[in-house]
């Protein structure tokens, strides 16, 4: 049977190829010329191409860049993709010389090449947005660190805290969840090229020179693991849907604490929509938006991390072009419920006389009055913890505050004497200031336990920050170095 078909056919060239020029146009362009200058220089420079090889070259590329309006480009099939169509044009120019561009590299080794530099610019810009809001977390938690709030478990009213001691928790999580994601950057800091399809090549190519050229740290070791191993893909996306699933957790928290019944957190006309038939109705929906927005952001982690799943361990096209694009719209919602945060957060504030209201029906300081009958009366614990849950049982959402008689009962009946404490007394032990102030333990919410944490985490921070600033440091002078290298070439 004669098959006369052309490649390619057009239901393939309609779904596939040119969905993916499209991409490699928004994506890739740009990221692709700086691989082929690197990759020039590096070929001149180790003799695999004469100097006025390489000149004819770059001149060509250059001319190339000039005369392509790159977005203008319309995906015809007469090249497969925008590679070729560079490489066409080098051919157009140069003649056969053109093809010499490739020598000892492949599709499989620029691609990955591709994905990483595209994938650790969007990486870094997340992380600097997760630093920009941890920086202010911690001046809001200073702001806030005597202001009272109530705490919750499993729901319910719990213990008092301060909004200082809140967020200095959340501030932890996000400093945990900003290192795991620098140190998924750091793993797309090895370069691919030199792999070839493969097995690296037969030419005495020089690897870490082009690995300098494009910013990064080093070549990726193992040729075959160059086009095989995907685990900076899957280690980015497990690192970014973290961090949005944790905030999803506290934004959760703002949603319950600014509900009608609790009020407990006051937020801004300027985050609240006012119902379109209720007038009374005041809807903080930013917290709508950011709920979605993160569950969005960890779904569509999830949904690059199973592409992964059950693939060969081999070069394949799971894992490339429009799995790597489809991965960007994670960077997108994601960075959008940040921009929320750092807007939203800060712009809050806590409603005293709720937190005091609320705090006193449900006592919440009680466990402060079982413990100071174990220092001042002598009572074991669970004598003592006894006693305060028979206060709190009687007043039953009664203020604690006016249940000194309450107490006196309950404690004569379990040791069958009276109290030392008097009612002044009482009222101290059960006042939600004397509560915070004796946590003073390392990570409590007293003032000094507070005060060493922030210093901690401003200084992880910095640290976190100097990491990143090194890593695009080494980027831009790999550019800079590249754009003289490439130059010389031209000035042969």
């Amino acid at each position: 049977m004669i098959d006369n078909s052309v490649f390619p056919d057009p239901t393939y060239k309609e779904t596939v190829l040119a969905p993916l020029f499209e991409g490699v146009k928004t994506h890739y362009a740009g990221h692709m010329a700086e691989i082929n200058q690197a990759h020039l220089v590096m070929l001149v420079e180790t003799g695999i191409l004469s100097a006025a090889d390489g000149q004819q070259i770059a001149s060509a590329l250059v001319a190339i860049d000039a005369e392509t309006a790159i977005a203008a480009l319309q995906y015809t099939g007469e090249y497969e993709d925008y590679f070729f169509y560079v490489e066409a044009a080098l051919r157009d120019r140069l003649g056969d010389l053109g093809g010499a561009l490739h020598t000892a590299r492949s599709r499989n080794d620029m691609d990955h090449t591709l994905f990483k530099m595209a994938l650790r610019a969007r990486a870094e810009a997340m992380l600097a947005q997760i630093n920009a809001l941890t920086e202010a977390l911690i001046e809001k938690a200073r702001h806030e660190r005597d202001t009272l709030i109530v705490a919750y478990t499993h729901g319910q009213p719990a213990q008092p805290t301060t909004f200082g001691h809140y967020l200095a928790a959340i501030i932890e999580v996000l400093g945990r969840d900003a290192t795991r994601l620098s140190a998924a950057i750091d793993n797309l800091g090895h370069c691919p090229m030199g792999a070839a399809a493969i097995t690296t090549s037969s030419f005495p190519i020089d690897r870490n020179r082009v690995a300098d050229l494009l910013g990064f740290e080093g070549p990726l070791v193992n040729s075959y693991g160059c086009i095989a191993s995907v685990d900076y893909v899957t280690g980015l996306y497990s690192a970014i849907k973290l961090v949005f699933l944790h905030l999803g957790r506290v934004v959760q928290d703002l949603a319950f604490w600014s509900s009608f019944e609790v009020g407990q957190l006051y937020v801004p006309n300027a985050l609240v929509q006012i119902s379109s038939i209720m007038p009374q109705k005041r809807n903080p929906v930013p917290i709508e938006h950011m709920r979605h927005l993160a569950s969005v952001t960890c779904g569509r982690c999830d949904m690059i991390i199973n592409a992964m799943h059950n693939t060969p361990f081999t070069d394949m096209n799971d894992s490339e072009g429009e799995v790597q694009q489809a991965g960007y719209a994670a960077f997108n919602s994601g960075e959008r419920v940040l921009e929320l945060l750092i807007a939203f957060l800060p712009a809050c504030s806590i409603n005293a006389a709720n937190v005091r209201r609320n705090a006193d029906a449900a006592s919440i300081t009680i466990t402060e009055l079982a413990d100071t009958l174990v220092r001042d009366e002598g009572l074991t614990f669970r004598q003592a913890h006894e006693i305060a849950a028979a206060v709190a049982r009687y007043l039953n959402s009664a203020p604690l505050s006016d249940g000194f008689q309450a107490f006196q009962s309950a404690f004569r009946t379990a040791t069958d004497r009276d109290t030392v404490m008097d009612e002044v007394a009482f009222r101290t032990a059960t006042s939600p200031e004397t509560f915070i102030a004796l946590r003073d333990r390392i990570g409590g919410p007293a003032p000094a336990a507070l005060d060493a944490a922030f210093a901690s985490y401003q200084c992880d921070l910095d640290d976190l920050c100097a990491r990143a600033d090194g890593r695009v440091t080494r980027i831009v002078t790999a550019d800079e170095t590249r754009s003289t290298a490439f130059t010389k070439l031209l000035e042969t």
